[in-house]
């Protein structure tokens, strides 16, 4: 149990924190799953959400810019041999 008042609130901010980011990571992975799994012509908007929520969630610092990056440039080259 924390002692002091600063650690307290470190938990609960923590928490909210784990919370929301968990959110967000969910969200990014079913994005990226569905647009990976997605063929014809609802690839480019699957490409496209996938996308827009990596970006959102480099934003909010849960997702590291060059693991968004990666992923980003594999959903491009997966968009780009369908075409």
């Amino acid at each position: 149990m924390a002692n002091t008042k600063s650690a307290i609130k470190r938990i609960r901010t923590n928490e909210r924190r784990r919370v929301r980011n968990r959110t967000i990571r969910s969200h990014v992975r079913t994005a990226v799953k569905t647009a990976r799994a997605a063929g014809g012509d609802a690839l480019p908007t699957a490409v496209a959400d996938a996308i827009r929520a990596l970006d959102k969630a480099v934003t909010k610092g849960v997702v590291h810019r060059n693991t968004a990056a990666r992923k980003k440039s594999a959903l491009a080259r997966r968009l780009a041999a369908a075409r």
